[in-house]
């Protein structure tokens, strides 16, 4: 599932100091020693993998060690995988409102739980093996094994067979990624207490579920079990779902949900997670200090991620981290000279698309000496229940409390003949723009294919967008992304349709 950062924080700057170079003379590299590969990758996610890549068809010789599969747990185990059991549940979901709302009637109407595990897994396989063939075809030798940091120019890779081995490279790029959280003395054992990747990978749909953490994760794996049948109770210590949200589309979705019968607790902490005889027992507090226990099946415990930075030698040479990850620059640089970290290992935002720029950042700037950095003011962040979630800059609160003057235009899904064509009415596009200028400041999408929609504003932001220029910009009829030129009009005061 995706992580979803909302307006997220900069990478921290560290102080970098010379720079080591190899036998390849390009803008960025060039040095009198030699080495056996120009820049050596620790990782094969959605940060190494575009990172090997590009510095090779830059080129560079260039290596990767991955332990496991290429592709990282994005591909393996999070945004490809996930996106395919969603599909299911929101087509199964199209067949259950089907005779009501379509007039289609049928007999007998079964889920085959394997047969969608297995489809989910074999659209990873799928995505898996054309990662290889990128490898084979720009030139990147894959070494399977775990690699540890002997000096910023050397790694012992250690084999499956436990053979050992060592590789020098001018420029190191760690890509080690991240895994999930838990709290403190829980463990998971797979079966009862989850982690997102046993539940996805579940051989029953379970009777009901508590889901410890709302974030996208959360929210996520909610929807697709809620639609299968289970019975769900989401627990959130923060004031909404989804906290980093706009609060309008959290509310709205929270709403939306405890409609169709699922449980949610926010402001709620929670002090246990225990196995029983029948299941597991969530102890909460509520905001009130009222104490209850949670009965249900499984628990799913998704509060965020923990770098992937133990073991792999960081601590003997004494890179700089905060609160457990790799501190880089713009550049993604760490304190090690010559030494370079992307992707989740390196911090928020969590997310695969942000660990493949950054990437593409780190391969350039090997190779020239110079890349245009990460515009972290601008990354799209996506949650993909139905309704679908996506957004791109400030919130309305953030804005509020950095004292900025704005204006916002909001236009429902229900004043659009698109989504009532499709038969999907909830949500709306929110809209913040700068009162004085009209800058495009926040855009939030709550609704069908929020996701698909959001592009365009991110775009827009990069280009200084206004809510005149956004309105002007005729936008094909029928379409739901005529909800983004309809809510620029309610900001403007011109709005015609609402």
């Amino acid at each position: 599932m995706a992580n979803l950062i909302s307006n997220p924080p900069a990478k921290s700057a560290v102080q970098i100091n010379g720079a080591t170079s190899s036998t390849v003379k390009t803008a960025g590299l060039n040095t009198k020693h030699s080495y056996d590969f120009d820049v050596l990758v620790i990782g094969g996610g959605p940060g190494g993998e575009p990172a090997a890549l590009r510095a090779s068809q830059l080129g560079l010789r260039v290596a990767a060690i991955e332990r496991d599969r290429l592709g990282g747990i994005c591909t393996n185990w999070g945004c490809i995988p996930t996106k395919a059991l969603l599909k299911n549940a929101e087509i199964y979901k199209d067949f259950l409102d089907a005779p009501k709302e379509w007039g289609i009637t049928y007999d007998n109407l079964r889920v085959d739980f394997s047969a969608v595990i297995k489809r989910s897994r074999g659209v990873t396989d799928k995505n898996v093996r054309g990662i290889e063939y990128l490898f084979k075809k720009n030139k990147v030798e894959l070494i399977n094994g775990t690699g540890v940091l002997t000096s910023a120019n050397t790694v012992e890779v250690t084999g499956k067979d436990g053979a050992k081995r060592t590789v020098s490279a001018a420029r190191i790029i760690i890509a080690t990624g991240a895994r999930a959280r838990m709290l403190p003395g829980i463990k998971p054992d797979g079966k009862r207490i989850l982690t997102s990747t046993e539940a996805m990978v579940m051989d029953h749909i379970p009777e009901s579920m508590t889901i410890v953490g709302s974030g996208a994760i959360g929210i996520e794996f909610a929807y697709f079990f809620h639609t299968f049948g289970t019975k769900i109770t989401i627990i959130e210590m923060m004031p909404n779902i989804l906290p980093i949200e706009d609060t309008e589309v959290s509310a709205e979705l929270e709403k939306i949900y405890k409609k169709q019968g699922m449980t949610i607790y926010t402001n709620t902490k929670v002090s246990n997670v225990s196995i029983g005889d029948k299941g597991t027992i969530v102890e909460i507090e509520t905001a009130d200090g009222k104490k209850e226990k949670i009965d249900a099946e499984c628990t799913l415990v998704a509060i965020g991620v923990q770098g992937n930075t133990e073991n792999i030698g960081l601590e003997k040479l004494g890179f700089k981290m905060t609160k457990g990850f790799i501190d880089v620059d713009e550049y993604m640089r760490t304190s090690v000279a010559g030494v370079y970290a992307v992707g989740d290992v390196a911090g928020p935002p969590w997310l695969a698309h942000v660990a493949t720029a950054e990437g593409l950042v780190a391969a350039e700037h090997i190779a020239h000496g110079e890349a245009q950095p990460v515009d972290y003011d601008n990354i799209p962040g996506c949650t993909y229940c139905q309704p679908q979630v996506a957004s791109v800059g400030l919130t309305e609160r953030a804005a509020k409390e950095e004292g900025i003057q704005i204006k916002i235009g909001k236009f429902p899904f229900t004043a659009s003949g698109k989504a009532r064509a499709i038969g999907h009415t909830e949500g709306f596009v929110k809209l913040i723009f700068d009162e004085k200028y009209g800058e495009l400041l926040g855009a939030h999408i709550l609704g069908s294919e929020a996701t698909e929609m959001l592009e365009e504003l991110t775009l827009a932001r990069s280009h200084g967008a206004t809510s005149e220029s956004i309105l002007k910009t005729i936008h094909p009829h029928p379409t739901l992304s005529e909800a983004v030129m309809e809510a620029a009009s309610v900001a403007m005061g011109e709005a015609i349709h609402i």
